[in-house]
């Protein structure tokens, strides 16, 4: 099972209704942050989850949309009575900038761990989650990140009996580990069968649209993406300052057809999304103007 919610949806400044942005998910007792923009703590208490169990924070990109919440969510994490290393991610710069930022949350009762992304692709595991961060095309150095939650093949009992693996060893055997018995190695893959459909989000924002977004969100069960104009008159603005148009995004997502895809990264000027909803659908059914606050649960696949 995996729970994403979309904290906040907002660029460039919060407004009343709309904070900056950022987006959590949440598997197997971890929470993984993406982007700590301001506004991030009041929408995780509106959520009603706690910041203390939050393991990874990747951060896009070192804009104050994006980053400028982190000093307060590290010293509420602190004051949650964290202990536990917190992963941080991002483009090069990140322990730098961090470094500059903590200038106000200098003492934390937990070790923050960096890992710097040079890469124009990168994969690591943390937890749950296997996350790989792909480059973009905006004004600085910037990042899109996939999260999955892999599901492996289901376990099959006549192989394992066929090959003589005592019942004991079934469930570790389940759980990935390779073990030993009577001299003889015993490995997953001799009792798994095909590896399954997994859960994956792809959550991109402050960029131009190009190919490798719709690559990594290709059938993704969501796929979040800025949309930080409606109006096709500020093509032009989009350009220049390397962001995205809804029609932009939702050309993307017909390409990448994942099951649902959200748009987020909103301009201040933008007051009503939705207003652009159904020309957009024309491009790609399955789009939708998210708002702060919105959630999904997903589960594998049934079979």
């Amino acid at each position: 099972m995996l729970d994403i919610c979309l904290l906040g949806t907002g660029g460039m400044q919060p407004l009343p209704y709309r904070w900056l942005t950022s987006m959590m998910a949440r598997c197997d007792g971890s929470n993984l942050l993406i982007d700590c923009g301001e506004g991030t703590q009041v929408a995780l208490k509106e959520k009603g989850w706690s910041p203390k169990p939050v393991d990874v924070i990747c951060f896009t990109h070192y804009h104050a949309d994006h980053i400028s919440g982190l000093p307060g969510f590290l010293l509420t994490m602190g004051n949650a009575e964290r202990v536990e290393p917190v992963l941080l991610a991002g483009p090069r710069g990140l322990e730098r900038v961090v470094g500059a930022l903590r200038t106000i949350a200098p003492e934390l009762p937990f070790p923050l761990v960096f890992r710097e992304l040079s890469e124009p692709r990168e994969q690591f595991q943390a937890g749950p989650f296997v996350i790989d961060a792909f480059k973009v095309n905006h004004n600085v150095a910037c990042y899109g990140y996939r999260i999955s939650i892999p599901r492996k093949g289901r376990f099959d009992v006549e192989r394992a009996k066929a090959q003589g693996i005592p019942q004991k060893m079934w469930s570790r055997l389940q759980k990935g580990e390779t073990l030993e018995h009577e001299g003889r190695i015993l490995t997953p893959d001799m009792v798994l069968g095909e590896t399954r459909r997994g859960l994956s989000v792809t959550y991109s924002t402050d960029t131009r649209p190009v190919p490798v977004i719709a690559e990594y969100a290709k059938d993704n069960d969501l796929f979040i993406c800025e949309g930080m104009y409606g109006e096709k008159e500020k093509a032009a603005k989009a350009r220049e300052y390397k962001h995205m148009t809804f029609q932009e995004a939702a050309r993307l997502g017909r390409e990448a057809a994942p099951r649902e895809m959200w748009l987020t990264h909103y301009s201040p000027s933008l007051i009503r999304p939705e207003d652009y909803l159904e020309e957009i659908r024309e491009i790609f059914p399955r789009i939708k103007t998210a708002r702060d606050g919105w959630s999904m649960e997903l589960g594998f696949d049934e079979e």
